[in-house]
């Protein structure tokens, strides 16, 4: 048999149970297209189910969710009231998933039709306990939204290389149960780099191996403002502090107002004309002039979130099955 007829019939035998795990908070705006790409998968309807966690609401978005599942995929609607966590949300789901292998996605995600099924396919192999789809962009038109698609800000290939542990973003991710049963699940009271923590957990077990799946694809969309812009990299900074606590990772060297007024100087003096003259040749866009500032800011945002960060006590504690 040829290496394409085996991945043919792997493809088509390798079919295990799968729990797609989806927290939600406040999101009726992205229910309906997310609905719709759940119902567009490939994957085989009967061997998946999808946990739709309302992480306390309110905008009646458990109320939506309980409408749906007279749909022709099998949702179940789930609700996680007492801790306001995306990660406590998560470990609701992933108590009452019956599914072997747990996938998670967010609601704001577009998870493409062969997401899921090429997501799983790496899991043929036993030794692969966790694996990680790509994650793109939505077409966007602002420019903060142009830098970041050209940054690839989302894209896994930035998490797989960290260079203390690869691990994979939730936003596509997979992870096999009994990963999960062994070094525990989502540390409930952790607001942001939970997704580093338990790939890192499972990893440091040595039970088995991460795998990319560059297929597998969601789409989410980036922001559009300064001040969402700088809201995600102050996160991006928190999570950085958190996990040098819990797992001793570097962290980002100071990013010094001085050395901010210094590149901006530089960008503005030396950069721009340059820039500005091969974008009149064709050879350079208005994304390629505020390189750099947008840059600092992000640099500077990330910075002070991780000096202001403090890791709550609670934070440490990890729940299990």
């Amino acid at each position: 048999m040829d290496n394409d007829s085996f991945k043919t019939t792997v493809t088509n035998t390798f079919k295990p149970q799968v729990s797609v795990v989806i927290p939600i908070y406040n999101g009726t705006a992205d229910i309906p297209e997310l609905i719709n790409c759940l119902l567009a998968q490939t994957y085989s309807k009967d061997r998946v189910e999808y946990l739709l966690v309302d992480n306390n609401s309110s905008d009646g978005t458990f109320e939506l969710l309980k409408s749906l599942e007279n749909c022709p995929i099998k949702i179940r609607a789930l609700s996680e009231n007492e801790i306001q966590s995306s990660y406590a949300a998560r470990n609701t789901g992933i108590r009452e998933a019956v599914g072997e292998i747990i996938a998670f996605t967010d609601a704001d995600c577009r998870p493409q039709p062969q997401w899921l099924d090429a997501l799983i396919q790496p899991f043929v192999n036993q030794n692969v306990v966790i694996v990680a789809g790509e994650i793109t962009a939505l077409p966007g038109d602002s420019l903060l939204e142009k830098y970041a698609d050209r940054q690839e800000t989302l894209s896994q290939k930035h998490t797989l290389a960290n260079k203390f542990c690869a691990y994979g973003q939730t936003a596509n991710l997979a992870i096999r149960r009994l990963a999960l049963e062994k070094a525990g699940l989502f540390r409930p009271h952790l607001t942001t780099g939970g997704d580093a923590d338990i790939c890192w957990r499972i990893l440091h077990l040595d039970i088995g191996s991460l795998e990319f799946a560059p297929y597998s694809i969601v789409q989410h969309r980036h922001r559009t403002t300064l001040k969402e812009l700088k809201s995600q990299w102050r996160r991006y900074g928190r999570s950085n502090s958190y996990l040098h606590e819990l797992h001793g990772v570097e962290l980002m060297r100071e990013i010094t107002l001085n050395e901010c007024y210094y590149r901006l100087a530089r960008w503005l003096l030396k950069e721009t004309p340059i820039n500005s003259l091969k974008a009149l040749l064709g050879k350079a866009s208005f994304v390629d002039l505020v390189d750099t500032p947008i840059g600092l800011l992000t640099a500077r945002a990330r910075y002070l979130g991780q000096q202001q960060a403090q890791l709550p006590p609670q934070a440490k504690k990890i729940e299990w099955l």
